[in-house]
């Protein structure tokens, strides 16, 4: 709990701190790794479920929720896709419904699944792995590499390379070197600004829940007065969990429709 560290600053980077694993010389966030697996999991699993139950007849409401949800990210997708590609949709549908969950991990409280955690013997664990910049990286890196694919697979490898060296400025030698490179600065600031907004927006999130639960350290009055103050932080930050899943896959339509166009 906040009363058992002596600072503010002491708690807040306990809660910041991710369970690192070193392997092959390598990094990983173990906590950000193993819940996104297991996310994905329930994810995948939930829906499997529901679709194998699915009836013509009259809906259950659970069934009604995922058949609607499906609707809408079908209606997103016809908007703003125009190609030939089946695989859109399940795309777009994949990142909504995994992001969404990874963002919803921001509503567990911190200090009880602090708790939780210590039963284990894991003294640093972070549940929400879209407030990990690695994360949010690897799943724009991911659309990322859709795109080229995509864009490869309408315009062949030779017509994919010749764009970058020809458009947007024309197919004059002399402005190949400029269009090369704005087609490069245009494809690194893809994956970044996928990613960064993501990021920047539930880990701001997670830190104002942390602030939010110092309060509690100051006795009964605290405590009554944080829980108030995260009880309407909490439903606030219902829109911003949605919004961003919502953005986020947005922009990977729009990134996989345009890498289909011709400049």
């Amino acid at each position: 709990m906040a009363t058992t560290y002596d600072s503010p600053s002491e708690y807040i980077k306990h809660h910041l701190a991710f369970n690192v694993s070193e392997v092959g010389g390598s990094t990983f966030h173990l906590d950000s790794v193993v819940t996104s697996v297991i996310l994905g999991i329930i994810g995948i699993g939930f829906m499997w479920l529901v679709t194998r139950k699915a009836t013509t007849g009259v809906p259950s409401k659970t069934q009604a929720f995922i058949e609607l949800s499906i609707g809408f990210v079908n209606d997103q997708v016809k908007g703003m896709y125009h190609g030939t590609s089946q695989w859109v949709a399940p795309i777009a549908l994949t990142v909504f419904v995994w992001t969404t969950l990874m963002n919803a991990m921001d509503f567990l409280p911190v200090d009880i699944m602090a708790t939780i955690y210590g039963w284990f013997g894991i003294h640093q664990w972070r549940s929400v792995p879209t407030a990990d910049v690695n994360t949010t990286f690897a799943l724009a890196l991911v659309v990322f590499g859709l795109m080229i694919l995509f864009g490869i697979k309408s315009k062949g490898l030779g017509g994919w390379t010749k764009e970058l060296f020809v458009a947007p400025f024309g197919g004059n030698p002399i402005l190949w070197p400029f269009n090369f490179l704005f087609n490069l600065i245009e494809f690194v600031s893809k994956p970044l600004s996928h990613s960064l907004r993501l990021y920047g927006n539930i880990y701001a999130g997670e830190i104002i829940f942390l602030l939010l639960g110092m309060w509690a350290a100051s006795g009964l009055a605290g405590t009554i007065f944080s829980g108030v103050l995260n009880l309407g932080w909490a439903i606030f930050h219902i829109l911003i969990v949605l919004l961003q899943a919502y953005i986020f896959m947005m922009l990977t339509i729009v990134y996989l429709a345009m890498a289909e166009e011709s400049h």
